[in-house]
């Protein structure tokens, strides 16, 4: 059996086991909290059902996965913030040059041109259309909405599939599993973040921003996150040390992350980016741990571990 087969079967039997016990405590009695819990778990079978296509398929399967990720997050993230009519262009580009060139990009692995076509090119050429068209309403507010949100959605989160890219020593065809270190200690992390802090949470960290975290819920989920990462060390080509201080930097960015765009969405009058994920929200609420903690990942893995 395949490491990514052993991998999903683990991830499969815990999802069961979740399941039983939300079922477990639903006919005990029903509450707000344990109907979340059990919206969450249902959400995430879904979720890993797709991911687990993705993968079955194969890598460009995973990259059209991400490609619609990040337009959706892109999506959620263009409907929360206000717009006008002099940004449509700017948007249009957004969403049918840069999106879709960043990815193609890392399909033909241009890591050149990769890496400088959403920072250099769309910094310079979406408040060229905008100011185009003459509205000077707002003009700095929109043009760093609509960079911000190109930014973290695309650029940021497609570092996640572009791992698959990395040409590292005896592990070329194993690159899966280092985005599923990322995904897993990443989503790990949060799930158990919210967990310990539902049972034992008592000091708010950030209450006006974000009124679920608390810092024993950071403390506790981060430790076991980052217990999971060292664990999962033989799937990487890290040593158990540098597995578990991979995976404190996934949590820590990760965490800091869902705060940066709790933030926004309070700043927009919004609790969640969207509906679509049933007990997460948007796609975007799933997203925000990976869109800070892929790029750091990616590159420092690039820089030490390729050629």
């Amino acid at each position: 059996m395949s490491k990514l087969a052993i991998l999903f079967s683990g991830v499969l039997g815990l999802l069961l086991v979740a399941s039983l016990i939300g079922l477990l405590l639903a006919r005990r009695g029903a509450t707000p909290t344990i109907d979340n819990l059990n919206a969450r778990i249902r959400a995430w079978w879904v979720m890993i059902a797709i991911f687990g296509i993705s993968v079955a398929i194969g890598p460009g399967a995973t990259m059209v996965l991400f490609t619609l990720i990040s337009f959706y997050t892109l999506r959620e993230f263009i409907s929360l913030t206000p717009t006008r009519p002099a940004d449509n262009l700017p948007l249009v580009a957004a969403f049918y040059l840069f999106l879709p060139g960043r990815y193609w990009l890392i399909w033909t692995e241009w890591y050149g041109l990769m890496s400088i076509l959403i920072p250099a090119y769309g910094f310079v050429l979406l408040p060229c259309l905008t100011a185009a068209r003459g509205d000077v309403d707002d003009f700095l507010l929109r043009v760093a909405r609509t960079q911000w949100g190109l930014m973290l959605t695309v650029y940021c989160i497609s570092h996640a599939p572009a791992l698959l890219t990395l040409d590292i020593a005896d592990y070329r065809h194993e690159a899966y599993l280092l985005l599923f270190f990322l995904l897993t200690v990443s989503q790990f992390s949060d799930v158990a973040q919210y967990v310990v802090g539902k049972l034992f949470g008592r000091r708010r960290m950030a209450p006006v921003v974000s009124p679920s975290k608390t810092w024993e819920g950071l403390l506790g989920g981060g430790a076991t996150a980052m217990a999971l990462g060292a664990g999962l060390w033989w799937i990487t080509p890290f040593s158990p040390l540098v597995a578990a201080a991979m995976a404190l930097l996934i949590v820590v960015m990760g965490f800091f992350g869902g705060i940066v765009l709790s933030a926004v969405k309070r700043s927009m009058g919004g609790k969640d980016w969207g509906s679509i994920v049933q007990g997460h929200g948007g796609v975007l609420d799933r997203m925000d741990s990976v869109a800070f903690s892929a790029p750091i990942f990616f590159h420092i893995t690039r820089f030490f571990y390729t050629a």
